[in-house]
Parts: structure tokens; C-alpha cells; sequence
């Protein structure tokens, strides 16, 4: 009778335990605020990296979108319509018509403003305008430029957006005002606002804010120590050599990060390499390419005025004028094991970590590991996407008007490997991508196919369905001949700049996010895990 006792109160027990596996609900850390997010990416300590890592989350990424909302936008009935004399047609009869039709337009005109204004908002039907700047003479007197800042309506990113055009402007014999024409994405180069030379400091500058603009004049100028004093009283910490020189940017970033956040801790200055070693997974050549600048691929602006850092030839260059002369000390760690909170008591000048040649013992991240991780935290926050790349991202978004619907086509190596992926190469032909994207999008929708198959007439089937775009489509955002051509080589000495394979898979992913519906390959195409079966 005792056993059989045990036994039921044994089987009870079970039947608790299944009940409750069976409906318990964790949170979804994904609608927490975003400093438990961070602690979630940060909270493994055996950090591991997969070469199939393509693109690093920044830290913009981790900001919820409501937190870009300053103020309200502009709605058409805000604008001052009273001196309007066709509010259909855009138009405004200026106040004085003892002008002829050919007068110059006056651009500066308030009732020029208000027109140039209501027929943005009119035009542009997929965003919200949260700012407009003043009205500039365009290319000829017929012409004005006029910029704003703005957010996609369906917006699920944390940036705002600057745009500037040229609108054409016709004038009737009795003076009546209306636009005949809106100029293409950043047309309007007269409005586009132009930082003024600075000289560059050392010291750090308030936080410009949590939310990132992109179109804006970049100003990644590397900062300095203007005085001798200024070096003798501060404190730095450098990191050299390693194994994560060459290796996918998740490791680089991940490994910074903890550098970063160790320099936090410390209260230094972190000295920094700016020149990155490219993987070979991203090159052209398929070889690991030294010399490309960190401010290539993130925003070293931001950076800089939420962090302290500073180039590490620069600082080179100062330690060994005023070293000597000022007595500077310098305290070598060679061993990842001796924690931040251990050094938080030395006083020397710089505190330099050297890492050897064994890895993963000479991984960075490995200081940020074990008890290190319940003290430092990767202050993700400072680490966003290079302007100069966003603003790529924002130029296709724009000619696509921002509406357009996205799929994710992964392909690749990964198609290839039936015995991990076994579906993926056929739930990813063309014929079983129409049926996939039948009840999802609609027939007629411009479609951003985002996508590492090299042949993009592979997809040619979908044209009979969707007005389809890919990211070569847009060149000329990267060719010779844009801004972004002509910054980079002004960054690297006037030598031309690859619009390399991160550069690439950056862009066209954050293209991707920015869709109104986007179709992801292992959530929607194919049942395959994506890293693999048994995954």
C-alpha cells in the first residue's frame, strides 16, 4: 500500500510538471526595453562565431522606432493654404503681379516656401515630413531647392531620413504659381546643408542623440589632443595584436565592443585601429584585404562624440614626443584572464592588453567573459551603420517612393549542401518563390529582391507577377560619380574605394528591412532551419 502510494503521488507530480512544460509562455525578449536585449546578446559567455554571419546588428538596430517620434510630423492642413488659389492643381497667385511670366521666382518668398511644401507632402504619399528647411535658388530661375527630414510611414527602424530636391516651377500670365516638376533623390544639392570646417578635438562632445539621420554631411574627422597637458593628464587603454585580425565583422564588432566597454569601465580613452582587415568572405579577390577604414562601414562621427577614443597613429605620435619628457607609464597585460576590475586600480598612463598567437585564447572578447560579463557591458548604443552606407539604402528606398514589398532569396553555398539544407535549392527556384509570395504580396507590388545569387535573371519568372528591383539596379548611387565614390576616396587618400561584398550585404539587407512586407527565406520560403537539420 506504501509503494502503491509513492507510485500515485510520483505519477501526480509528472502530471504537474508536463502540464506546465506544456504551457508555459517565456517572455518575448524581443518587446523588452532595450537594455535587456543587450543583456541577452551579451549573457553567453562561450561566445561562438559562424562564418555564414553576414551582417552585423548594430547598435540603431536595438532602438525601438517610437523613439524617433520628436514632435508630430507635418500634415498637409499645417501649411498656411490661405493665399492658395487652386489647392488641387498646387498652386498659389503671389500677392504682387506686376511680373511677367518670365520673372525669376523668388525663392525666398514665403508663399514659394508654402507651395514648394504642400506639394511635397502631396507628392510623397508614403512618408511622414517632420522638418522642412528653407527654399534655396535652384539651377536657373525657374527653379528652387528646398530639403526636410523625414520617416517612412511604415517605418520599423529608429532614423530619420534627410532629403533635398528641385522642383520646377512654372509661372502663368496672371501670376499664378504652380510645380511642374520634382527632381530626383538629393537633386536639390543647393539645400543640402554643409557642415562647416571644424577643427577637430579630443575632448568629448554632449551626445547629438540616440537616433540616427542619414543624408546628412558626415564629419568622421579623426579627433586629436590638442595640448601636451591635455595627454599628460589623461588615461588610455590600447588593445594590439589577436586573433580576430581577418576574421567575419560580427567577431571584429563583438570583440570592440568589449573593448569599448571595457574603456567605460576603466574611465580611459580607448585607442583605436581604424584600419580593418577585410575576411576574404567579403573581398572580390577571396583573399583577406588589409587597410580598409573602420569608417567605411560604421559611423566613426557618432562614435566619437558618445565615446572617448582616438586613432592609434595619432596617439603614437603624441606618446612619443611627451613621453619621455612627461614621465608617461605604460602597464602590459598579457594575459585576457586578468579582469577589468583588477586594473580599475592602476594609475599608469596607458594600460595596453597584448594578445598572442594562440587562438581563441587571443581573442579579444575573451576579457569580457566569465565574471568580467556582469560587469562590463557592450555599449552597443555607440557603434552605428556608416551614414555614407545609409544613405544608399535611403536613396533606393526613395526612387522606390518607399513602397515596395521585400523577400529574402538565400542561396549560395548553402543550396548546394542537400544534406543540411535539404529543400532550400527547391523551395528557392523561382516557380516555388510565386507560389510562397501568392498570398503574401500582392500581384503589380514593386518587389526588392534581396538575394546572394549572382545571376539575377535567375528571378526572371517573377516579372510576370511583380515589378521586380535588385541592388545592382541602383550603380550610379556607388559609381564615379556619386557622393559616396567621392567621400571614400577622399577618406582613403584619393585612392578609388570598392563597393565591397560587406558593403553590398549591408545595403541590401537594410533595403530589405525597410519594405512594407518583408519575406524572409527560412521563416517564410522553405522549412529547412537555417543553420542547418537538427538545428
Amino acid at each position: 500500500m506504501i509503494g502503491n502510494l509513492c507510485f500515485t503521488i510520483f505519477v501526480f507530480f509528472v502530471l504537474i510538471f508536463t502540464i506546465i512544460a506544456a504551457t508555459y509562455e517565456p517572455d518575448d525578449l524581443l518587446f523588452h526595453p532595450s537594455t535587456q536585449i543587450t543583456n541577452f546578446l551579451t549573457s553567453t559567455s562561450n561566445a561562438t562565431f559562424r562564418s555564414d554571419i553576414t551582417v552585423a546588428k548594430t547598435g540603431e538596430d536595438f532602438a525601438a522606432p517610437n523613439q524617433t517620434v520628436v514632435g508630430s510630423f507635418i500634415n498637409i492642413t499645417d501649411v498656411d493654404t490661405s493665399s492658395f488659389e487652386n489647392a488641387a492643381d498646387v498652386a498659389v497667385q503671389l500677392t504682387d503681379c506686376d511680373v511677367g511670366p518670365d520673372t525669376p521666382i523668388q525663392c525666398s518668398d514665403p508663399e514659394v516656401f508654402h507651395l514648394l511644401m504642400k506639394s511635397a507632402i502631396e507628392h510623397f504619399k508614403d512618408i511622414h515630413f517632420y522638418k522642412f528647411g528653407k527654399a534655396v535658388p535652384g539651377s536657373n530661375d525657374s527653379s528652387c531647392d528646398m530639403a526636410w527630414r523625414f520617416r517612412p510611414k511604415e517605418g520599423k527602424t529608429a532614423s530619420f531620413y534627410k532629403d533635398y530636391r528641385r522642383f520646377v516651377i512654372s509661372r502663368s500670365g496672371n501670376c499664378t504659381l504652380s510645380v511642374v516638376g520634382i527632381g530626383e533623390y538629393h537633386s536639390g544639392v543647393n539645400a543640402r546643408k554643409r557642415k562647416k570646417n571644424q577643427k577637430p578635438g579630443f575632448e568629448k562632445k554632449p551626445d547629438s542623440g540616440t537616433i540616427q539621420v542619414v543624408g546628412e554631411t558626415v564629419n568622421d574627422t579623426l579627433p586629436v589632443v590638442e595640448s601636451e597637458k591635455a595627454f599628460r593628464h589623461g588615461k588610455y587603454l590600447l588593445y594590439t595584436n589577436g586573433g580576430d585580425r581577418c576574421k567575419n565583422m560580427n567577431q571584429y564588432l563583438w570583440s570592440l565592443l568589449c573593448a569599448l566597454g571595457e574603456a567605460q569601465y576603466l574611465n580611459r580613452t580607448l585607442v583605436m585601429d581604424l584600419s580593418i582587415c577585410l575576411s576574404s568572405m567579403y573581398t572580390s579577390s577571396h583573399l583577406d584585404e588589409e587597410g580598409k577604414d573602420f569608417r567605411f562601414y560604421f559611423d566613426f562621427e557618432h562614435l566619437k562624440e558618445s565615446a572617448s577614443v582616438l586613432d592609434e597613429g595619432q596617439f603614437w605620435s603624441d606618446w612619443t614626443k611627451w613621453q619621455k619628457k612627461d614621465g608617461l607609464n605604460l602597464y602590459l597585460v598579457e594575459d585576457f584572464k586578468v579582469t577589468p576590475m583588477k586594473l580599475a586600480v592602476v594609475k599608469d598612463t596607458l594600460i595596453m592588453r597584448k594578445f598572442g598567437a594562440v587562438e581563441p585564447d587571443n581573442y579579444w572578447y575573451r576579457v569580457c567573459e566569465g565574471e568580467t560579463e556582469s560587469v562590463v557591458q557592450r555599449p552597443w548604443h555607440l557603434i552605428w551603420k556608416s551614414k555614407r552606407l545609409m544613405d544608399i539604402v535611403s536613396g533606393i528606398a526613395s526612387r522606390l517612393n518607399w513602397d515596395y514589398d521585400a523577400v529574402h532569396v538565400l542561396r549560395g553555398e548553402k543550396a548546394k549542401n542537400k544534406e543540411l539544407w535539404p529543400h532550400l535549392d527547391t523551395d528557392t527556384q523561382p516557380e516555388a518563390i510565386i507560389s510562397s509570395l501568392r498570398d503574401k504580396i500582392e500581384e503589380g507590388r514593386n518587389l526588392y529582391i534581396a538575394t546572394d545569387e549572382p545571376d539575377t535573371s535567375f528571378f526572371n519568372p517573377l516579372k510576370d507577377k511583380y515589378t521586380t528591383h535588385f541592388l545592382d539596379d541602383y550603380k550610379d548611387l556607388w559609381d564615379e560619380q556619386s557622393d559616396w565614390y567621392r567621400e571614400t576616396m577622399k577618406l582613403n587618400n584619393g585612392v578609388a574605394v570598392e563597393f565591397d561584398g560587406y558593403m553590398r550585404i549591408s545595403v541590401d539587407t537594410e533595403v530589405f528591412y525597410r519594405g512594407k512586407k518583408q519575406i524572409e527565406t527560412f521563416n517564410d520560403l522553405t522549412s529547412d532551419c537555417k543553420d542547418g537539420v537538427n538545428t
